[in-house]
């Protein structure tokens, strides 16, 4: 074992197995978090640890440590803990423990969300469903029934960490707790009985003595000691409710979620350092993003319902584990400048003074320590301020750091931006031969096998009952899937305008007629609830009616969410009949069926059942098994599955569900612009991509989970596909870029050598190769002057260094990093009085 490999192992085995290593005492003022009797500015990220892998989590926490967070924050998922009452699941990616003292090996504190109930575009909200069939039971009020089970789950997940030793009072990493999860935004509509559950909440979680400080988000009145906090795109007007606890953000929405028939949001990194840096300007000291990596809704986790599969979130560590640039670097540069201010913000309160209409200064001045923040929230126009004798040039909506009171460290709308330029590199799936190698590269249906899902009731368990049934009271979320069935006699005449007319409460159907598909239906996300009509076509004498209902992740957010039905409750209706008339079908007896037979007989493993790779392959046949067995794809880089060719339903590799797939379903052609203008407030619906093209067709396939051979692929398809069609893609780094203006302030990790020793320092560009064994192996692109485009397409502008390559490959090429002055010092000046930047491209090896 190497020497590092040494160091790093008995780093783990002491932050883990020693106690004290982390604080001890962990209190709170009106300014801040007490850690150990010192005030201390804190940032973190949200990391959801079911949303990985455990092979995943150094790398991905790592990751967060080097781009400045000192704390992970997790939601804890009851759901997944507890499938069924009284029986526990913490293992794989449900190790709770093991991802707590994860943190706790990279030095970082850990805030350790509870609830139970967590929103996270989780299925039902994090809430098992079995909770749902307590007699007498109303989720999230005064009611005695839930109250009993969230104090049980509560106190099991305290006693997990207390058993470990991993409160800060007992030496470990969990500095703060959280009781409950956004109430405030809906507890008007419970009544007396939501205001005293709130109470006896705080009452419940103080008592279970972790010896840490508990919060509430968005919870204006958290009864003491609780601390509310503030959960949203921007909080720098944000005040607590008492004067004795501090200003603290535990959800700065970094990006916003992706739904099924959505475009894929994203949010400017200028708008996002903007909201951060007015957050402590305004005196805050907490701040936490949500999310600092996402991950993928495996399985069927997702809430919504029609939440994504992806939860990429925009963060600043994208699904896959790999930092996105420039959001990573400069949020990273937004956070030292910060603790640079660190000493002047827990000394004292901000003094907030006017420089003109939509300009302000707060000043932390205490003895000889002061530091400043100025800001310009007007959204069209810059502005020139004077501020203590000194002019300053402030871009709209942004803000200047000034740790000193005097020298800009950083703005917050100038952006190094330093970027990666990726290939994706798509592949077959090929059919591997017996010794398990890879066979031919074409791609055929020779290396598949399937097993047809029948039509209608199949297994040995269906139920008949009159009327319609609510699905998810039905299935109680076992299966997506409810089976309908109804045979009638048909006497009446058929017509060319038949039509089987469909009322459900969502989230989508299949329709079939004597065993053909007839047509489906969906609703979306916002309003699951769907009517249709589809044609059919019936048989003189006995006709078969199967409906297939199906849900898309369970409702997790609103008051009485937990109420939120699905499936087909009616009226279905036989219109158009040849004399006209139309026959109610709602109140027959109807057969229903929980679930597939497929999934009974565990079909998703691969294992079981009577595989068929002899007859003709069936493609686009709806209600269908696929199995296929591969090779990874070489190397280390990411990997997905790229599902163009499918229509919709779930893929299990080696056993493990990556997830619901759903490539057919397309976002509007409207709302969407090649590039979204930062300035002025942000939503969830202001910066879009991907209009008139489906929500998502790659899905991620961990590492982890792949073997070098012999892997199987599952998949299930509802509306009938070609898997012959889909992919492997892996996400490769192609280039690394940077373009840094000469306008930009010098880098931040510069500021105490050159404030220290007086002499000027002007912008540089750095590149950083991604991988620790990696070095600039060329220049792909380099300009100073006036270069324009982005990473992957810059072209020169109408003026350009003849010396920039040069002076650029002498700097950078055979070293990890490099660094190059952005001036005419540098590169001399080719072309007077234009502002000027430099513009990059490289690669590495």
């Amino acid at each position: 074992m190497r020497a590092t490999h040494v160091v790093l192992a008995l780093f783990w085995f002491l932050s883990i197995h020693t106690p004290g290593l982390f604080c001890a005492n962990v209190q709170y003022d009106h300014r801040a978090l007490v850690i150990d009797g010192k005030r201390r500015v804190l940032i973190s990220g949200s990391i959801h640890y079911p949303r990985s892998t455990p092979e995943m989590w150094p790398d991905l926490i790592q990751k967060s440590k080097d781009g400045g967070l000192d704390m992970i924050e997790t939601y804890v998922f009851w759901n997944i803990h507890e499938p069924v009452r009284g029986q526990y699941d913490f293992d794989g990616r449900k190790d709770l423990v093991k991802f707590v003292k994860t943190v706790a090996a990279a030095g970082l504190y850990v805030h350790l969300r509870i609830g139970p109930y967590v929103c996270a575009e989780w299925n039902y909200g994090g809430f098992p469903v079995w909770l749902h069939f307590i007699p007498g039971i109303k989720f999230r009020t005064d009611n005695e029934p839930f109250k009993a089970e969230m104090k049980r789950f509560t106190a099991k997940i305290v006693d997990m960490m207390k058993q470990e030793k991993l409160y800060a009072s007992q030496g470990g990493p969990i500095i703060l707790s959280q009781i409950e999860n956004e109430y405030g935004n809906i507890d008007s509509s419970y009544g007396a009985a939501g205001k005293s559950y709130i109470k006896w909440a705080a009452t419940m979680a103080t008592s279970l003595d972790t010896g840490v400080p508990w919060v509430m988000c968005q919870q204006a009145d958290a009864p003491d000691p609780i601390i509310n906090t503030c959960n949203g795109f921007y909080c720098d007007q944000f005040t607590p409710n008492s004067n004795t606890k501090p200003k603290m953000w535990t959800e700065n929405w970094s990006g916003w979620f992706l739904s099924f028939g959505g475009a894929v949001p994203f949010r400017p990194v200028e708008d996002l350092a903007f909201a951060v840096a007015r957050f402590f300007q305004r005196g805050g000291t907490f701040q936490n993003y949500y999310m600092y990596h996402g991950g993928t809704n495996f399985d069927r986790t997702s809430g919504g319902p029609f939440i994504a599969t992806s939860y990429d979130y925009d963060a600043p560590i994208d699904e896959y584990g790999i930092v996105r640039q420039p959001k990573w670097g400069h949020l990273k540069d937004v956070h030292k400048a910060i603790k640079l201010c660190e000493e002047a913000l827990i000394a004292t309160d901000p003094s907030i003074v006017s420089l003109g209409p939509n300009l302000e200064a707060a000043v932390y001045k205490t003895g000889s320590v002061c530091s400043a923040f100025l800001a310009n929230v007007g959204t069209t126009s810059d502005a020139t301020v004077n501020f203590s004798g000194n002019s300053y040039h402030l871009p709209a909506w942004s803000v200047s750091i000034l740790p000193d009171c005097k020298n800009v460290v950083l703005n917050t709308a100038k952006v190094n931006l330093i970027n990666f330029f990726f290939i994706l590199t798509f592949s077959s799936f090929t059919k591997e031969s017996s010794k398990e190698d890879a066979g031919s590269s074409e791609t055929s249906s020779a290396g598949w096998s399937w097993i047809s899902e029948p039509v209608g009731i199949s297994k040995a368990d269906p139920f008949s009952q009159t009327g319609l049934l609510e699905q998810i009271n039905t299935t109680a979320d076992k299966s997506d899937y409810l089976w309908y069935s109804l045979s009638i006699d048909h006497n009446y005449g058929a017509s060319s305008q038949t039509s089987l007319h469909i009322e459900s409460l969502g989230h989508g159907l299949h329709a079939f007629i004597n065993g053909k598909l007839a047509g489906s239906q969906a609703g979306n996300s916002g309003k699951a609830k769907f009517t249709v009509d589809i044609p059919v076509t019936l048989v003189a004498g006995k006709n078969t009616i199967d409906l297939l209902s199906l849900t898309v992740g369970l409702q997790n957010y609103g008051a009485f969410f937990d109420l939120t039905g699905a499936g087909i409750t009616g009226p279905v209706i036989l219109k158009g009949l040849a004399n006209a008339s139309a026959l109610d079908l709602s109140s027959q007896k109807w057969t229903y069926q929980v679930g597939l037979k497929g999934e009974d007989l565990g079909l998703s493993s691969g294992s079981s059942g009577q595989w068929n790779s002899q007859s003709t392959f069936p493609k686009n046949q709806p209600l269908t098994w696929y199995k296929t067995t591969f090779a990874a794809p070489s190397g280390t880089s990411p990997v997905a599955i790229d599902f163009t060719g499918m229509r919709k339903g779930e893929a299990w590799v080696n056993g493990q569900s990556i997830g619901r797939y759903w490539p057919t379903f397309v976002a509007s052609d409207a709302g969407c612009t090649e590039s979204c203008n930062y300035r002025g407030p942000y939503s969830a619906s202001k910066c879009r991509r991907n209009c008139g093209k489906p929500s998502q067709t790659l899905y991620h396939v961990p590492r982890s989970w792949l073997k070098p051979s012999g892997n199987t692929l599952v998949l299930l398809e509802e509306k009938g596909g070609d898997p012959t069609q889909i992919s492997f893609v892996t996400k490769q780094i192609e280039s690394l870029c940077a373009h840094v203006s000469d306008s930009h302030p010098p880098p931040v990790e510069l500021w105490n050598s050159y404030t220290e020793s007086g002499r000027e320092v002007g912008p540089v560009l750095s590149l950083t190769c991604p991988q620790q064994n990696q070095v600039i192996s060329s220049i792909k692109f380099a300009s100073y002057g006036t270069p324009l485009g982005t990473c992957g397409n810059f072209y020169h502008g109408r003026c350009s260094s003849s010396k920039t390559l040069s002076i650029v490959q002498k700097a950078c090429i055979g070293s990890r990093n490099c660094s190059v002055g952005v001036s005419t010092d540098t590169f001399g000046d080719p072309c007077r009085g234009v502002a000027k930047s430099l513009a990059v491209e490289a690669s590495c090896a």
